[in-house]
């Protein structure tokens, strides 16, 4: 049982025998928090929240203050005993600092009780008196109204009343919005010119002003004419707003528990008396035995009918205790003061026209104490109920908090602070709570939450001016379309070729694999630091592959040091594999893929024009690739090879894709980096003579824009990254789209929303000034949709960037825009292509298969989609299938060698 710190005078026993039914044992209360929470979840669910008595409404206050707000506001409060109008000046200046100067009105019953419009007439009244006395007329304001009644909002700057509690009960404005009647009654007034930007409930608002002063403080609870709370919720769990990112206040409406008969158990005759005279009978019945409009009312309902039982007062009643109202919750907590509460309560009771003896004053003291503590008990429980949620959604074994604390009766009444204090530690062990007053009420808040709400409007503004830069209109996509097919053209026009960005460089792959290829072939792969070789055995009928491979590691001081070390490197790993594989006499058919730009006269003569990704050995530019490695075998002069193609990596996709699906045309490369081959018909081949049948052209597409035909959509973060790179001013297109780029443009537009103090409160660490840091792989893992804001938090925590929820989501939606554009261009680049081919044939529909492999494409969660999606409306008339492929490289060489003995023999035969 709660124990009770009384003197054993003769009179408490009596009181406490009559009020045994309001004494709650701490089972009760751990009952009474179960029930709480159990309905909290309910009020959270869609489907359940209809149904639901405690409603907890989305405020749509998303963000607590943090430090950053500055200017004017105007703020309103209207619910409590009193109407107030207050101007706020909250200034940075590195200290928080708020000054007020506010002006109370009087809410005459006649208004409060009378018609909706005249109620929100006299209120824009109020507030056009108060901007004339402090000479405001001038300016325009931000405006955030405290609204102490429940209301359901679908976004801050609105709210629809649900219904009057206390003693409100103006006629029209129930299921209306009264921010709109509001700024309805404010255009009477010519001179007013003043915006609302949020409609706040006092509960949140009081929140707000502790978590200016505490930013631990994520609760907000109010006990004084009526009594609520609020607290962050995860959007995740609340079904009644779209999105999952973030937090939301969410108000509970706590007074209304009970409504559905949950706390039949607890209540008394006397509840049920006062609740049956009350204005809304059935309805707060959880508000009704604890807030400040009920429990003088209470005590005299029980004073009453132990008068009449004769346990007070000699059984005299007088005839204004029979008066409603005539006890107000001012005097209980006067006749629970300290030392002198006695004799207030003896002065009360005079006042009341009664005669009380010494043991009537210490029993009616006595009665007091017991409905207030019960009061303080039932808000303690539901309390404790909302801090466990916080710990549980927060996954912590201990939970640090700040209740943000206001409310006439929690602030004159003596003892019920350090009373609802004490039971909410002992029900919750497991929290370190700190209860913090609220200065200055909760208009303050308002005009905090419009000031947040101003900042992240503002913040808001300048995030989307930057993503807006990475969309691309469907008009443009058709440009750059277009674009794309002109320098394909370009590229294979003779005349034209020397100045192409876009190089179009054939292969001299002339044949796609038909399923009689069979037998051993030896490939290599070399692209990037390391160096594979394979052995690919071929069996013909049931198109089966098997392959064998080694990779090797290329040490830096090889890829940068002279071609020849180069090539006798790579010759001296063929010689170990061979020995490792048993094969050292044999003579086997040779396929090498380098993965660089090469210029092709025959399938087995590969000149190198320059070298990318980070390879620089010498004397190799201009030189073919085929004598360098035949040159390096005559020297080691202990097997020989027969080198049958040079392919690039893009070709061997292709083939890898076209070995499975015969429609298989095309071949694309997404991810370090980025390119496109297909089979183009021999007459449109200026270069290479001949018009009969189809050639493989690899287009060497990552130069496209470098002429500046895709300026238009640069933006400065591309220019910075081009500047950056080892060759500034190529590989345009490839630098807006592939892997090995897309994390630095992420890293530029971070720090530029840094710099402009968008993110991590301005302040731009070490790792991020760091190229590179930000690999691609993190934006795969960002975007994910299975990550929950926390692991996104975590990735940037890896990253060294310390970012709050908020700073998570603009993380977020800056990656998802870098990379849609990612995938919008090449889904430009592709339609570009099967759009030619479909002409090139005369077809009005075409069917066609594209080979892809590359990270990006495989492990990126949207950037396929977003690439098909692209594909689909650029190019509509054609079905295009997507493949991926499986070892292009090592799989893919050995098949363009196998069909290229294959296109011999039957030419030799010829």
């Amino acid at each position: 049982m709660n124990t009770y710190y009384y003197h054993c005078i003769k009179g408490s026993f009596p009181v406490d025998r009559f009020l045994y039914h309001m004494r709650l044992s701490d089972e009760t209360l751990l009952d009474i928090m179960a029930r709480f929470q159990a309905e909290m979840q309910k009020g959270l669910g869609k489907d359940t929240n209809p149904t639901a008595s405690v409603k907890m409404l989305p405020t749509f206050v998303r963000a607590i203050p943090d430090g950053s707000e500055n200017g004017e506001f105007l703020s309103l409060d209207l619910g409590g005993s009193k109407f107030r109008v207050l101007k706020v000046q909250v200034s940075e200046e590195g200290k928080r600092n708020v000054q007020m100067e506010s002006q109370f009105y009087p809410t005459p019953n006649e208004i409060i009780r009378g018609n909706g419009t005249e109620l929100f007439e006299y209120v824009a009244d109020c507030l056009a008196d108060f901007m004339k006395t402090k000479e405001l007329m001038q300016k325009k304001l931000p405006l955030g109204l405290t609204f102490s009644f429940p209301c359901k909002q679908t976004k801050l700057d609105e709210g629809i009343l649900l219904s009057w509690t206390k003693k409100f009960k103006a006629r029209g404005v129930q299921g209306t919005d009264v921010v709109r009647s509001l700024t309805n009654a404010m255009k009477r007034h010519q001179d007013l010119d003043v915006d609302i930007l949020a409609l706040v409930n006092d509960t949140v608002g009081t929140m707000m002003t502790c978590a200016y002063d505490d930013p631990y403080c994520e609760v907000g609870v109010i006990i004084g004419t009526g009594t609520n709370a609020c607290y962050m919720e995860d959007m995740s769990n609340i079904d009644l707003v779209e999105g999952d990112e973030g937090r939301m206040c969410v108000s509970t409406e706590w007074g209304a528990f009970g409504d559905d008969g949950a706390l039949e158990g607890i209540r008394t005759e006397f509840d049920r008396e006062l609740d049956l005279g009350s204005l809304n009978p059935g309805k707060q019945l959880f508000e009704k035995m604890i807030s400040g409009l009920y429990l003088g009312e209470l005590v005299r309902l029980i004073l009453l009918k132990m008068a009449k039982t004769g346990l007070l007062f000699g059984g005299e009643k007088s005839s204004a205790l029979h008066i409603k109202g005539k006890i107000e919750t001012r005097h209980v907590a006067a006749m629970e003061r300290y030392k002198e509460g006695l004799a207030n309560t003896r002065e009360i009771l005079t006042d009341l026209g009664l005669e009380p003896s010494d043991a009537d004053c210490i029993a009616v003291q006595h009665v007091c104490t017991i409905v207030s503590f019960r009061s303080a008990n039932l808000c303690a429980a539901a309390l404790a109920a909302i801090l466990t949620r916080l710990r549980e959604n927060k996954k912590l074994v201990r939970l640090r908090t700040t209740v943000g604390m206001d409310g006439t009766l929690y602030k004159i009444h003596p003892q019920y602070p350090k009373r609802l204090h004490k039971v909410v530690r002992k029900l919750v062990p497991n929290c370190d709570v700190r209860f913090l007053l609220s200065e200055s009420g909760s208009t303050k808040g308002a005009a905090m939450v419009t000031a947040v709400a101003s900042r992240v409007q503002a913040q808001r503004k300048q995030i989307d001016k930057v993503l807006a830069l990475f969309r691309l209109t469907q008009e443009q996509l058709v440009g750059i379309r277009n674009k794309m097919q002109v320098e394909f053209e370009y590229g294979l026009k003779k005349d034209t070729h020397p100045l192409a960005t876009v190089k179009m460089l054939p292969t001299y792959v002339c044949g796609m694999p038909d399923g009689t290829e069979k037998g051993k072939f030896l490939a290599l792969d070399l692209g990037g630091t390391n160096f594979r070789v394979l052995l690919v055995k071929i069996r013909s009928g049931r198109r089966s592959v098997r392959m064998y491979n080694k990779i090797f590691a290329i040490p830096l001081e090889i890829m940068q040091g002279t071609g020849e070390e180069l090539f006798d490197h790579i010759v001296q790993c063929i010689a170990d594999f061979l020995d490792y594989m048993g094969l050292k006499g044999a003579q086997l058919p040779l396929g090498f893929t380098f993965s660089f730009p090469c210029r092709q006269t025959s399938i087995d003569k590969g000149t190198l024009i320059e070298w990318t990704k980070g390879f620089k050995a010498t004397d190799c530019e201009g030189e073919d690739v085929v004598d360098m490695l035949r040159e390096a075998i005559k020297r080691r002069n202990e097997f020989d090879l027969d080198i049958v193609a040079v392919v690039n990596d893009t070709v061997g996709t292709m083939m890898t894709c076209g070995y499975e699906d015969r429609n298989c045309e095309v071949g694309l490369i997404a991810g370090t980096g980025s390119n496109m081959c297909y089979m183009e018909e021999m007459r449109n081949i200026e270069l290479v003579e001949g018009d009969e049948g189809k050639m493989c052209i690899n287009t060497e597409w990552g130069g496209f824009g470098d002429n500046g035909c895709l300026d238009d959509i640069q933006t400065q973060y591309d220019k910075e990254v081009d500047e950056g790179s080892l060759n500034p001013g190529k590989q345009r297109y490839e630098k807006m789209t592939s892997g090995m780029y897309l994390g630095e443009i992420v890293r530029q537009i971070l720090i530029d929303l840094t710099k402009q103090g968008l993110l991590f409160r301005g302040q731009i660490s070490e790792r991020l000034r760091t190229r590179g840091i930000f690999e691609t792989k993190f934006l795969s893992q960002i975007e994910s949709d299975r990550l929950a804001l926390l692991q996104v938090r975590r990735i940037l925590q890896q990253l060294g960037l310390d970012s709050t929820c908020e700073d998570s989501i603009v993380v977020k939606e800056v990656c998802g825009a870098v990379s849609r554009r990612a995938a919008q261009l090449y889904g430009a680049g592709l339609a570009a292509i099967v759009e030619k081919r479909r002409e090139d044939q005369g077809l009005e529909h075409m069917r066609i298969t594209v080979g892809v492999d590359g990270t990006l494409y495989k492990l990126h969660p949207h950037f396929s989609r977003i690439l098909r999606e692209t594909v689909k409306e650029l190019a509509p008339q054609c079905d295009v299938m997507f493949m991926l492929s499986e070892d292009g490289s090592g799989k893919g060489a050995a098949l363009i060698t196998a069909v290229a003995k294959r296109l011999q023999q039957a030419q030799r035969e010829h």
